[in-house]
């Protein structure tokens, strides 16, 4: 018998994720509403990793090659992007966050940390600990090598 899914764990961790995500846009919004929590999560792998291919960024994000392009693609309307070609490999290009983007990143730094804080407000360090053991056993399990 399958059960109902309010009943098992994956429910659970998957509303726990939408309803952060949802969270955070909601504050992000009120910082400024012209960006979503996946076009800030970009431009902060790209701001710290510049060096990373699409492909890497798409995998650190859960996302496929389209949907960064798009987001990509959307950020340079924004002008919080700007795309250079690769003066070593001109196939390949070049992103770097604009004025305009850095700013928009520093301003969402503090409510990315609020954010947290209150998430994970009453877990203790040791409870996160366990929390990541146990679903890096779930990765893992899904995972064999």
């Amino acid at each position: 018998m399958i059960e109902l899914p309010s009943q098992i764990i994956f429910h659970t961790i998957e509303k726990s994720i939408k309803e952060y995500r949802r969270f955070s846009q909601r504050n992000l919004n009120i910082s400024n509403a012209d960006i979503t929590v996946d076009q800030a999560l970009l431009l902060f792998f790209l701001n710290n990793h510049s060096d990373f291919s699409q492909n890497k960024i798409g995998a650190l994000m859960f996302k496929d090659n389209a949907s960064v392009t798009r987001m990509i693609d959307l950020l340079i309307k924004k002008n919080y992007l700007k795309r250079h070609i690769n003066e070593l490999d001109r196939r390949k290009f070049n992103l770097k966050l604009t004025a305009v983007g850095q700013k928009t990143l520093n301003d969402f730094i503090p409510v990315i940390s609020s954010n947290r804080n209150i998430a994970l407000k009453g877990i203790t360090k040791n409870e996160l600990g366990q929390l990541n053991n146990i679903l890096t056993k779930i990765i893992n399990n899904c995972n064999p090598k």
